[in-house]
């Protein structure tokens, strides 16, 4: 069967400033992740190396060019899942990693945990080894700018989704050509967020999750109304339920509008390899790579094609 890489640059309102340089990245870190799968590489490794393709991009929340919180400190979390087995790893509010990615496979693979947060996900980084950077060397002239200019904290963050706050939670999703599937999420959260504040990023099951028998999902948004409705175990379930992928997105985007009126987007893939991006915000950032063929799009129901 064919190989199918799926990533996401964050679904919110994406400014026209920052529109191109938002596609670019992620069919950059597409072609990275698909690399990956060409060189024989599982969905694991697929993911893996198309999120950090985004954590060193300084367009996206996550890694370099985070999101500052309420204090002016960065917080990663990171989730990645191996579809093949559901094993698993995660990392929250993580200080001076520059690939939280990373680490959370490293949690999967080393530990006997799932997550592991703050400082113990730091005194576990440097007990592996895993290199370490300056806190302040993740933070852009940018972010820096835009978050003295926003000191108080909105309380529309945890009310609903406000568009005008960036939550650009990149991820990726991947099927290989022994059916395996993997999903990978990795965020900076919310700028101007309380200080502890994890959101859905390395949550199982809602920002992300991978199971051969079904697919794989990577969800972005806002943090909170994804964490209240799990969102991707939601599309999952829906998939179980033999809908498409596509519709399964749609129905669970819709839901978590209705309910508790939150929106967002997420990137899926079925053992198959069929695939879908999806949605409710007015833009989201995405790339696909199938049979060779690069697909991106921005805008609502925009799909283009490119060799």
């Amino acid at each position: 069967m064919s190989a199918v890489l799926v990533v996401h640059g964050g679904a919110w309102a994406i400014p026209d400033d920052m529109a191109q340089a938002s596609v670019e990245g992620v069919k950059a870190a597409a072609c990275e992740g698909f690399a990956a799968l060409k060189a024989g590489g599982s969905a694991l490794d697929a993911v893996e190396a198309a999120v950090r393709e985004l954590e060193e991009n300084t367009v996206f929340n996550a890694g370099q060019g985070a999101a500052l919180n309420v204090v002016g400190e960065v917080a990663l979390d990171s989730i990645i899942m191996d579809g093949r087995t559901l094993a698993c790893g995660a990392v929250s509010s993580v200080k001076n990693v520059a690939h939280p990615v990373s680490l959370a496979r490293a949690v999967m693979e080393k530990t006997v945990h799932v997550m592991l947060t703050e400082t113990g996900a730091n005194l576990f980084a440097e007990s592996i080894g895993v290199v370490t950077v300056p806190t302040d060397a993740l933070v852009t002239k940018f972010e820096r700018e835009d978050w003295n200019k926003q000191k108080s904290y909105d309380t529309e963050v945890m009310d609903g989704f406000n568009s005008q706050w960036a939550h650009d939670t990149v991820g990726a999703v991947a099927v290989d050509c022994a059916g395996n599937v993997a999903c990978a999420t990795s965020t900076g959260g919310i700028r101007n967020m309380m200080v502890g504040r994890v959101g859905d990023s390395p949550v199982i099951g809602c920002g992300g999750y991978a199971d051969n028998l079904s697919g794989a999902v990577s969800c972005t948004g806002h943090g909170e109304s994804i964490l209240k409705v799990t969102l991707a175990r939601l599309i999952i379930s829906h998939i179980e339920q033999g809908k498409s992928v596509e519709e399964a997105s749609r129905l669970s985007l819709k839901y978590m509008g209705d309910r508790v009126k939150g929106a967002g987007g997420a990137i899926v893939v079925s053992p198959s390899g069929q695939w879908s991006a999806s949605f409710t915000t007015a833009r989201m950032a995405w790339a696909a790579v199938e049979d060779g063929v690069l697909w991106y799009g921005l805008e609502p129901n925009e799909r283009k094609r490119e060799q």
